[in-house]
């Protein structure tokens, strides 16, 4: 019995001892005496780690197997750390490493869990998630009648996966706090990230929904296309990045560099102080230096405010909008030896000037809310520092309002009597109206600046 009581905390050792080795390494005292206190502390803690995994094993009324033991553990390990940090079974880190192209359908909806529950972040731009009008912030209870709360992001995933053309019914409470279900069906994915039309033929408008592998060629082409369409009458153009909640990091970085000819792009820090990285711009710019206005919101988020901040930093473009998001975590899928992987949160980046994106988001030039408003739940559209777990900053919160930036004020809601919006704090909301429609608020503002700065420049030039 002794024996086989201490047979798991050996294994636990010879599987944690290594990765405790390499932490010890890396903050290794110049005093001898504290390196000794610290290994004895940890290998105390693995001893505790140990006995309560044994206790667990015996006494647990209802038998659990020692894998599901330990991938629970390490699942609970990065849970504490932030919403990115998860843990991939082996079925799920292979299903990342090969998807079955062409035979798993998606509805297209992007979620994250929020305190235990799962809540909608943001449905895909043309998928069958913003077809059925699933909006931001709306939680979701059940997925096919099958109850979500002890679920992991991986596995939400898989089970809002499934083959094209078959239904999905999710369980999701409604703006009049009943439950509904509403049944989606999957489709594939091939939805695209770049739309655009010219304004009033001189102003050329760019939505960039997301950044994947066609973002790119599809961002250059549109704008070939609109400087074709506007002949010599380009005043500038709109690049529209509401609601788009990032994507690939190298895709969004390229984005951001056919817009600004010199420069810095992004900073990325990692947890050493010596990994900092600088990304510079290459030369050249995608529309040779026309006026540029960034709409950006509370959706815009990671990748999407990487290129957000970029050109507000290098005075390429003036965002309009509302506060962004605020996340700028960068996750690595570390493989664990046959036994799955661990996507872990290995560094963030800020904007080129250094200013933090994590927590915090980017205040636009302008602030401009939406016309068309529609109230939700207090506390149901959250902010990446809203998250349980969310990565923290020390530094001091920047105001809402920059120095100098002017803030327009919509005009009431005409179906809401007496209604008067509420400061953008006190309340949460988000657009109802079709982006880059004529009751686009946003939109407009950035059409009148690009025509007047247009205007004065044509003045001056006289």
């Amino acid at each position: 019995m002794l024996m086989r009581k201490w047979v798991p905390t050996l294994v636990l050792f010879a599987l944690l001892a290594p990765a405790a080795a390499f932490s010890q390494s890396k903050t290794t005292s110049p005093n001898p005496a504290a390196n000794t206190n610290s290994k004895s502390g940890v290998y105390e803690q693995l001893n505790l780690f140990g006995e309560a995994f044994e206790r667990i094993r015996q006494d647990a009324v209802e038998p659990v197997g020692d894998r599901r033991l330990i991938e629970t553990a390490i699942s609970g390990m990065l849970a504490s750390l932030d919403p990115n940090c998860v843990y991939l079974s082996e079925d799920e880190y292979k299903a990342q490493q090969a998807p079955s192209e062409g035979q798993t359908g998606s509805i297209g909806l992007v979620v994250t869990i929020d305190g235990g529950q799962l809540k909608v972040v943001s449905p895909r731009d043309h998928s069958p998630a913003a077809a059925v009008a699933i909006k931001p912030g709306e939680p979701i209870f059940a997925i096919d009648k099958e109850p979500v709360f002890d679920m992991t992001l991986p596995e939400v995933e898989a089970k809002l996966r499934g083959p094209i053309d078959s239904e999905v019914t999710l369980t999701l409470r409604r703006s009049d706090g009943k439950p509904q279900d509403i049944t989606v069906k999957r489709a594939a994915v091939k939805w695209p990230t770049v739309a655009d039309h010219l304004e009033g033929g001189d102003v050329g408008y760019i939505r960039v929904s997301g950044f994947d592998a066609g973002t790119q060629a599809a961002l250059t082409s549109a704008v070939q296309e609109l400087q074709q369409q506007a002949g010599n009458k380009l005043v500038g153009f709109v690049l529209d990045l509401r609601n788009n909640p990032g994507g690939d990091f190298d895709v969004a970085v390229a984005a951001a560099d056919d817009f600004i000819d010199k420069g810095d792009i992004t900073i990325v820090k990692g947890r050493k102080s010596d990994s900092t990285k600088r990304i510079a711009a290459t030369p050249g710019d995608l529309v040779n230096g026309t006026p540029i206005v960034a709409l950006v919101n509370g959706g815009t988020a990671s990748e999407a405010e990487l290129v957000a901040g970029a050109l507000q930093d290098n005075h390429r473009a003036v965002l309009i909008g509302t506060k962004t998001f605020g996340e700028s975590a960068i996750e690595t899928v570390i493989p664990l030896n046959g036994n799955g992987a661990i996507k872990l949160t290995t560094a963030r980046f800020t904007t080129p000037s250094g200013h933090v994106i994590q927590g915090k988001g980017l205040d636009p030039d302008l602030v401009v809310a939406p016309v068309k408003l529609e109230r939700l739940a207090q506390g149901m559209n959250r902010h990446e520092a809203d998250l349980r777990g969310a990565l923290k900053n020390t530094d001091p919160v920047a105001p809402t309002v920059k120095p100098g930036a002017t803030q327009v004020t919509p005009s009431p809601d005409p179906n809401a009597a007496g209604a008067t919006p509420a400061p953008k704090e006190a309340s949460s909301s988000v657009s109802t109206g079709e982006l880059g429609g004529s009751d686009d608020e946003q939109l407009t503002q950035g059409l009148d600046m690009l025509r007047g700065l247009a205007l004065v420049t044509a003045r001056n030039n006289r």
